[in-house]
């Protein structure tokens, strides 16, 4: 059985990783990505807001060394969900199975005097960028709002702000500061009310400003204000954009799209086309658009393939997926939740603490040492 993977992120890694361990050489897996490594989303926020380096976080894929698995790094441009095959810089692949893991591309052009205007953080480039954005600021107004929905990650941009707010405490500017966050969610974290109570409490005893269920339809640079529903506007001095967020080009031209993403079994991750499966922040499945959801679909997607191999039973996908949320000062919060078709969302809140710091370091750590086969720390 050949297997494409299209894809490197969470579910891209977590696929091929759990294929070779079970299957070893009996598994004949490629993986393609167009780039040349893997970066944690969290690890975007610890450069930009200088705890480490853009080096330190930069996982490179020519590292992996898998049984079964061999990478390709190459752009896709074109994906044929029938024939299974994929056309490729580097010539054409087809396989008996095609998992596509490419996850969502972001637009700021989308979203007029975004680029002019403001900042976004959400790509690698982006926040990199932004590191050196804050380190020259001198205070101000700072807001930080979502230009698009659904967006990945939904507590980072609470998260930002809470950074923002650290940073310009250590550097004594906070004073004359002041920092908003606008977000099209009616609370921080909806799946659960303790961890939305807990980051509006927090916000309140910052003095950080939460504009709830509002977009970002725009951003004017000439007047440093962002554009909102209703003609209302806001002003800013420096404005920290979460982009719209959309399916790739490719996945868009290839048939596999409905109303913009790609609608997948709940229980198995398979499309409508056969033996063809996607998971992660490319698919409409119902879970948030976050790397930990991509990884567990992917599991559920090797279990069944390796269940194939072997002809027993595989588990259904159940929905469940954690999520880390940085307070500031150092501290951590935690949310289990479970996302489960027909029923609201649950989730079990937990924290913030320094030991819930550890534990989220401890997370990227054992992805790295099983992903890619090596010891880190994330700072």
């Amino acid at each position: 059985m050949r297997i494409l993977v299209l894809g490197a992120g969470f579910g891209g890694l977590e696929l091929c990783t759990r294929l070779s361990e079970e299957l070893g050489d009996d598994a004949d897996v490629r993986l393609i990505d167009a780039t040349e490594g893997f970066v944690f989303g969290f690890s975007k926020l610890d450069v930009m807001f200088g705890r480490t380096t853009a080096d330190h976080v930069f996982h490179r894929y020519a590292d992996i060394v898998k049984p079964g698995v061999q990478f390709t790094h190459t752009t896709i441009r074109a994906i044929d969900p029938v024939a299974k095959r994929v056309e490729t810089d580097a010539g054409a692949f087809d396989g008996d199975v095609l998992v596509v893991a490419l996850g969502a591309d972001l637009d700021p052009a989308a979203t007029p005097g975004l680029i002019e205007g403001g900042h976004e953080f959400y790509t690698e480039a982006g926040a990199f960028a932004t590191r050196e954005v804050l380190e020259r600021f001198e205070g101000g107004r700072v807001v930080v709002g979502v230009c698009g929905t659904p967006f990945k990650c939904p507590p980072a941009p609470s998260e930002t702000a809470l950074l923002v707010d650290d940073l310009l405490r250590a550097r004594g500017l906070r004073d004359a500061s002041e920092v908003a966050l606008v977000m099209p969610l009616p609370v921080p974290i909806p799946p659960s009310p303790d961890a939305s109570r807990a980051l509006l409490a927090t916000f309140a005893e910052r003095g950080i400003e939460w504009h709830s269920d509002t977009l970002v339809r725009g951003i004017d640079p000439r007047r440093k204000a962002i554009l909102l529903g209703d003609d209302a506007d806001m002003a800013f001095d420096l404005f920290l954009g979460v982009p719209k967020h959309v399916a790739p080009a490719v996945v868009a031209e290839s048939g596999l799209c409905v109303d913009g993403w790609i609608p997948v079994d709940e229980r198995t991750l398979e499309t409508r086309f056969p033996d063809v499966y996607a998971v992660g922040d490319v698919t409409s499945v119902g879970t948030p658009k976050a790397g930990v959801f991509a990884e567990g679909q992917a599991k559920i997607v090797a279990d069944a393939l390796i269940a194939r191999h072997r002809g027993v039973d595989s588990p259904d996908y159940d929905g469940r997926g954690i999520c880390y949320i940085e307070f500031g000062h150092d501290q951590v919060g935690y949310v289990n939740v479970v996302f489960r078709n027909g029923q609201p969302p649950t989730g079990v809140f937990d924290g913030p603490s320094e030991v819930l710091a550890a534990q989220k370091a401890e997370f990227g750590a054992s992805r790295v040492s099983r992903w890619f086969g090596r010891t880190w720390t994330t700072v």
